[in-house]
């Protein structure tokens, strides 16, 4: 049986902790992981953080922060361990890493610089950005260089590179525009069209709506996950509804459920009376 650290605070304790996991006399699972297999954990529990940080100010709320950032720590921390295991790098290597690149994108906290506002501080960052990449490599100017995101806020990146290319609508009316074409061709799609095509047309549709976000100055993949919460929120009570009225879910028809949807809605709206 392995010991455990004295002082659980320290990250080195967390290093030590994840070490053993991973070592003969450890965790079976936690023995078997890759890099590749873990991806789907990564996702995960950084959804799972983003989640936290937009729920409503609570003692909760920030207990819930404090675990999630946990989980997401040690997704870095076992990914560092499997590389040191392959003689890649190591955790300090990781935390020497993010600490000369913030040194290095803060000259004007770390070298003297003066900027104006922080409007200046993300043009210097991106100036900064693009000189790195130019030390590896010159790549073409037109290149979207867009990080591998979830599929909606890559769209979304998309649309912000673009607009620095000067390739982009007017204004949100243009967008809409745009949306109604697509939404056009999908319902054509559906009606006389294979499943390939539907899905380009979905694909279509989504990409647009993820163009005209951008242009109301909201960003989609947040708008989604608040509409998931809002969705989430009203099936739950819609339920709690229908079972205080002493009905049974499965025996309700298609528009006693959508009567029950509507009685939700009203009452997760703060209404007195529910009709």
């Amino acid at each position: 049986m392995s010991q455990i650290p004295s002082n659980l605070r320290q990250i080195e304790s967390l290093v030590e902790i994840i070490a053993r996991l991973r070592g003969p006399q450890g965790c079976p699972w936690d023995k078997e992981q890759t890099h590749e297999s873990l991806t789907q954990y990564a996702i995960e529990e950084t959804h799972e953080l983003v989640e936290a940080l937009e729920e409503p100010a609570s003692p909760h709320k920030d207990q819930k922060i404090k675990e999630e950032l946990g989980d997401v720590l040690f997704q870095v921390i076992l990914h560092s361990r499997l590389a040191e295991e392959r003689g890649a790098f190591t955790f300090d290597d990781v935390i020497a890493s993010i600490s000369e690149k913030l040194i290095r994108r803060h000259p004007h906290v770390f070298a003297g610089v003066e900027v104006a506002d922080s409007a200046e501080v993300i043009r210097n960052w991106e100036q900064i950005k693009n000189q790195e990449k130019s030390a590896q490599g010159t790549p073409s100017p037109y290149a979207l260089n867009v990080p591998p995101l979830p599929a909606l806020q890559r769209a979304y990146k998309i649309g912000k590179r673009t607009e620095k290319m000067n390739f982009d609508w007017e204004d949100a009316e243009g967008v809409m525009v745009k949306v109604e074409e697509e939404f056009a061709e999908l319902r054509e799609a559906l009606e006389e069209g294979s499943d390939a095509e539907v899905e380009h047309e979905l694909g279509d549709v989504l990409f647009s709506l993820a163009q005209l976000g951008r242009h109301l100055e909201m960003e989609p993949e947040q708008v989604l996950r608040r509409a998931n919460q809002r969705f989430e929120g009203r099936f739950s009570k819609m339920i709690e509804i229908a079972q205080s009225e002493g009905r049974n879910w499965g025996e309700l028809s298609l528009d006693e459920k959508e009567g029950f949807w509507q009685k939700a809605k009203a009452a997760l709206k703060g209404k007195t009376s529910i009709s």
